[in-house]
């Protein structure tokens, strides 16, 4: 075998391991998937930092109570209308497992998809936290930009429930429904998002994103009803996108939908009574 042989089948070698001939590595697929994962790491972070950070700078000393409350509120909002308009095209901007696993649930993603954005999500809200515990100093329990329940568990879990649901509804209208306007997709899930802190932020924190309390609970090891915020985010989140798929457009017929003949005939039989 000649030498210029044995270079041929060490470069044809190496593009079948590179993918630089349609392998692995070089599939546009596998690199859509890449660039979604590291874009919802970056929103994830920016997300979790801008936020939180807006919550220690109400808190610590010297600049105590400078942002207020409602200051706090329009920052997690705007946050995400930024985010959304930058990275939504790419990922779809997620930044939160509930809004994830919501859509795999309706097919409206990939479930192949789903553990790689989880991962994703969870190292953003790590990172950010681990940020700011360390631009901070005198960090503790009262200075804490986690999510601690501030009534009753049960109280704080229904408004989690409530929140997630009123924010998963309104993703899942201005992202799956063709009759909304998807211009406005950021300004409508940011103002979501700003409504919802306001209401709920004084009584659970208003966290409708397991990340987000799971970055802040690692990081300071504060776990304070930390279960509210995985159970409540998930299931306000399923229900909301549940009540929209529910209501949307379809031109299926009913006999469809509801699967069984039995549901017309009681329906109509329901009817002939009126």
């Amino acid at each position: 075998m000649s030498t210029s042989e044995i270079r041929n089948m060490e470069e044809g070698g190496f593009k079948e391991l590179t993918g630089n001939e349609g392998g692995f590595c070089g599939s546009p697929e596998v690199v859509q998937v890449i660039q979604k994962v590291i874009a919802e790491v970056i929103g994830s972070y920016f997300l979790i930092f801008a936020g939180c950070c807006s919550v220690v700078l109400n808190k610590v000393e010297g600049s105590k109570g400078t942002i207020t409350f409602p200051g706090i509120c329009i920052v997690w909002g705007v946050s995400v209308m930024i985010l959304v308009y930058a990275l939504g095209h790419i990922s779809g901007a997620h930044f939160n497992p509930a809004v994830t696993i919501s859509f795999a649930i309706y097919r409206h993603f990939p479930l192949k998809q789903v553990p790689l954005y989880l991962i994703a999500q969870v190292l953003g809200s790590i990172l950010a936290s681990g940020t700011l515990y360390l631009l901070f100093d005198d960090l503790n329990e009262s200075t804490y930009f986690g999510t601690v329940p501030a009534g009753s568990d049960v109280q704080s879990l229904v408004f989690e429930i409530i929140t997630s649901f009123l924010l998963m509804f309104v993703i899942s209208a201005v992202s799956t429904d063709n009759r909304a306007i998807g211009e406005l997709a950021g300004i409508a899930v940011g103002m979501t998002i700003m409504i919802d802190v306001f209401i709920a932020g004084p009584i659970s924190g208003a966290s409708m994103n397991p990340a987000r309390s799971f970055g802040p609970a690692l990081v300071m090891h504060i776990y304070d009803g930390f279960w509210i915020y995985i159970v409540g985010p998930f299931v306000g989140a399923i229900l909301g996108a549940s009540a929209y798929n529910l209501i949307r457009f379809t031109d299926k017929p009913l006999k469809e939908i509801s699967g069984s003949s039995k549901f017309l005939k009681s329906v109509s039989r329901a009817t002939s009574f009126r």
